[in-house]
């Protein structure tokens, strides 16, 4: 395992190309890309990106699931190709920066009355869009996230069932704010997860910083070692949980103590 930062942890503090070098200069060595906007997808913002990273691992791209994502799905073939073009255009920016995983979120779920997706047919739309995603070297993984399609335990080895190449997201917070036990999502993509989400919560269940708060990483870096994964440990967190920047830097080395304790 690795530890690293998301970019999205500095969302309004620092743009995109500057917060990587917020991040290399501190030290931090693998890092989600969350691009935000539609104008940070073309090439030549992938190549501003690609010269600030300096010696930065870029594990993953995140891309804002509501501008294009659940249309992917969709049955209106105009849209559908509209976020096609979208989607092909982010994962060649994606190849340039070298992100190796796609943070998928896929359908958003936030009708009262939104009903259990077909696996099958969902599925099916998973493996048309990994397709696209691995012309361009990326892996296309699903996040869990309590709003959008994978928002309960169970769904994850629904869609693998018709879909076996889909790879997971794990994120603690989403696990939490779904009010599932979070080891039933790690069970539920047991050797599947390219990467995960972490943060901490405090006892008021504000969240914080890994080693802030009450939450134990070394239970969960345990857990997750036991269902096969050996990748980054990314904190995603939001821009007023923490003070400056150092705090990040010291996140990451608490991460790392614990992810050398467990071997």
């Amino acid at each position: 395992m690795i530890s690293g930062v998301s970019t999205a942890s500095l969302f309004m503090r620092e743009m995109n190309e500057d917060a990587l070098t917020v991040l290399n200069d501190l030290g931090v060595r693998s890092t989600e890309i969350f691009l935000t906007t539609l104008s940070e997808y073309g090439e030549e913002f992938a190549r501003l990106l690609a010269s600030r990273k300096g010696s930065l691992q870029v594990n993953s791209v995140h891309l804002l699931n509501t501008q294009f994502e659940p249309q992917l799905f969709g049955g209106h073939p105009r849209a559908k190709a509209d976020a096609f073009g979208i989607l092909r255009g982010a994962m060649a920016s994606a190849h340039i920066f070298g992100a190796r995983y796609y943070t998928f979120h896929g359908i958003t779920r936030l009708k009262k009355n939104s009903v259990p997706p077909d696996a099958g047919r969902v599925a099916a739309s998973l493996s048309e869009i990994s397709g696209v995603c691995a012309e361009y070297g990326v892996t296309l993984s699903l996040e869990n996230v309590h709003w959008a399609l994978y928002n309960r335990p169970g769904i994850f080895r629904a869609l693998r069932a018709h879909f076996p190449g889909l790879r997971g997201v794990f994120d603690v917070k989403q696990a939490r704010l779904s009010c599932y036990p979070y080891p039933m999502y790690i069970r539920d993509m047991e050797g599947c997860i390219s990467h995960v989400h972490l943060s901490d919560v405090d006892e008021k269940g504000k969240i914080c910083l890994p080693g802030r708060g009450v939450f134990d990483f070394e239970e969960c870096f345990r857990r997750l070692k036991e269902a096969g994964f050996d990748g980054a440990a990314l904190i995603e967190v939001y821009a007023g949980d923490y003070g400056d920047y150092a705090e990040l830097r010291r996140a990451c080395d608490y991460l790392d103590e614990i992810i050398y304790k467990i071997g």
